[in-house]
């Protein structure tokens, strides 16, 4: 089955921005995945198309109505097995595992928020799962969508030209990945380490696990922490 994106937005214009080209451009021309880009705004009722209102309790900026946005999930008709996500700077954060569970799904339907939020009522009465890019927040949820179906993407079967291209990356075993060097071999008096010129793959490998180790805990504290403790400690006879 192809893996499907269904995003609602009020922006809908600005997809498939970056997704139309690189990988994830040709792999959707190429039907490895599907793009679907819906406007909330035709869930409206009134003449002016309003989606939004002030928040209760008061406070300044607007919210997204639960009444509309709810009609423009009913209206998108997904199948119960595909993740209903919001991107939201108040979500969990989004990790590599997660976006591998996704791209080994159907596809989510993500719903894009703007103004101050989304009426928490639709949140709970359709069951969306709130997603952060990360610790800042802008001005609405259609680039952080990008990101997500472009994570997601780029792991589906046939995107990458080997298999083997996203085993090694950062976050994929818990640390950041290791320097990368490419010809010349010499660059304004840099050389690329002997090591990765000796032929030597075994010696290559611990070079390379050493400087992702090396890297996550200089950079990642919060990763090598969370590393350790999923590492059992070696028993007094080294087995």
């Amino acid at each position: 089955m192809t893996w499907r994106a269904t995003v609602l937005t009020l922006f809908p214009e600005m997809f498939p921005g970056p997704l139309g080209v690189s990988l994830a451009g040709k792999a959707l021309a190429a039907g490895l995945w599907t793009l679907e880009a819906r406007d909330i705004r035709n869930s409206a009722t009134d003449r002016h198309r309003s989606v939004d209102d002030t928040p209760a309790g008061g406070g300044p900026g607007m919210v997204l109505r639960a009444d509309v946005l709810a009609r423009a999930i009913d209206a998108a008709e997904v199948s119960p097995d595909r993740p209903r996500l919001l991107m939201s700077p108040r979500g969990r954060p989004l990790t590599q595992s997660r976006v591998a569970e996704l791209a080994s799904g159907t596809g989510p339907l993500i719903v894009c928020g703007r103004f101050e939020g989304v009426d928490q009522r639709v949140i709970e009465a359709r069951g969306l799962e709130e997603v952060s890019i990360g610790d800042y927040v802008l001005s609405g949820g259609e680039l952080p969508a990008m990101t997500l179906i472009d994570a997601c993407v780029r792991l589906l079967p046939g995107v990458m030209g080997k298999a083997e291209s996203g085993a090694d990356e950062s976050f994929s075993h818990g640390l950041l990945e290791y320097p990368q060097y490419t010809r010349p071999q010499e660059f304004e008096g840099r050389p690329i380490p002997d090591v990765l010129l000796s032929g030597d793959h075994a010696r290559v490998d611990a070079w390379r696990q050493a400087e992702a180790e090396a890297l996550t805990r200089a950079r990642r504290p919060d990763l090598w922490a969370a590393r350790s403790r999923q590492i059992p400690p070696k028993s007094k006879t080294g087995g």
